[in-house]
């Protein structure tokens, strides 16, 4: 029998971190996500599977450690919110560089520097356009329930593993503050030592023997050439996860004349918006990215052939525009609405926003 409990969405993040039989976690406690790792310390999860919890020093310690475990095959995570995420950049761009599996959970907050702890959109850039230097990619996923928040670990470390990539889960305040059903999974066990060896030995730090090759991890090739033919490996495996991973939402959309593009909370908010438009007789469809990279481009595009205009509506000065903009390629009219700092709009003022710029 299923078993389903009333959750917030922090701690649900913990509760899938231990059910999908993660090694370890690294973090540090930072709002509005800390209840992530104060969940993690109640369960003493080292005490049941062996998953290793550590409060680091700081967010650069424990990106690092993640580094570390990752190099080792293990499923590791951590989480934090928008400054620290920040702080973790020069790690993530290492991890990719390297190839490396792993987790990275970001509870969002207002921005820009210290800002506030309410909760926010604007790390949209952050996450899909790469916070860290160079070439790289992270594959992006955006819940908008509690349940999402929980079954979107085990889908970010299937990913992670399956592409050998770091993958970020990018909620926001609202999401992991407030609380709902939950069905949770079963508990996964960890991998063995030899499971390991059999799924990663061909890249993962298990030890030189007789038996199995000596592997090195680095993201340093001073051959400009040699980390040409790198870069364009990168690319083609971007390019399988554009082609393999997108995944989106459509609700209404078919008969659409208007539609809002909307992720994570906002698109709870979105939903609510173009029910009230419907009750009115205006045919409001909404598309919900689920991932951001990759981000669902074809679908779209394919809208922009017959809609009278999409809505973007985010809460941050206007970021995941710019990609819908790409999408549409000028064929119908693409606008934005947001609100920032930490303020949350209402379902009205979308409305409100529908009705102002598109509909007029």
């Amino acid at each position: 029998m299923k078993e389903v409990k009333l959750m917030k969405g922090n701690e649900v993040l913990a509760e899938a971190a231990i059910r999908c039989g993660a090694d370890a976690y690294f973090g540090y406690p930072i709002t509005p996500q800390s209840e992530v790792m104060e969940t993690l310390m109640e369960k003493k999860p080292w005490e049941t599977t062996g998953m290793v919890v550590l409060q680091a020093e700081s967010e650069l310690a424990s990106i690092n450690m993640v580094y570390g475990g990752a190099c080792c095959g293990k499923k590791v995570l951590t989480s934090s919110s928008s400054p620290g995420i920040s702080l973790m950049c020069e790690g993530l761009t290492y991890l990719a560089g390297s190839e490396l599996p792993c987790v990275i959970i970001n509870v969002s907050r207002g921005g820009p520097g210290l800002g506030t702890i309410q909760p926010s959109q604007g790390d949209y850039f952050q996450a899909t356009k790469g916070g860290g230097h160079g070439d790289y990619r992270l594959i992006v996923l955006a819940p908008n329930s509690v349940q999402e928040m929980h079954d979107f670990v085990f889908d970010a470390f299937d990913l992670a593993f399956k592409y050998r990539n770091p993958v970020m889960v990018l909620s926001d305040g609202v999401i992991g503050q407030m609380m709902e059903k939950v069905v949770l999974a079963e508990q996964r066990p960890r991998w063995t030592e030899q499971e390991i060896i059999e799924k990663c030995g061909d890249w993962a730090l298990t030890g030189k023997t007789p038996d199995r090759k000596h592997n090195i991890i680095t993201s340093l090739e001073l051959d400009p050439y040699a980390f040409e033919k790198f870069n364009q490996k990168l690319v083609e495996k971007y390019n399988k996860v554009r082609e393999n991973e997108v995944r989106y939402e459509e609700f209404m959309c078919d008969d659409a004349d208007y539609v809002i593009v909307a992720f994570g909370s906002s698109a709870r908010i979105g939903m609510k918006t173009m029910e009230m438009a419907r009750e009115e007789g205006i045919k409001v469809g909404l598309l919900r990215p689920i991932t951001l990279f990759p981000f669902p481009e074809k679908p779209i595009a394919a809208l922009a052939e017959r809609v009278k205009g999409f809505l973007s509506v985010e809460l941050n000065t206007g970021q995941m525009v710019e990609d819908i903009k790409l999408a549409v390629n000028g064929k119908t009219p693409v606008e934005f609405f947001g609100r920032a700092g930490g303020a949350v709009f209402s379902p009205e003022e979308v409305y409100d926003a529908l009705k102002e710029k598109l509909i007029k």
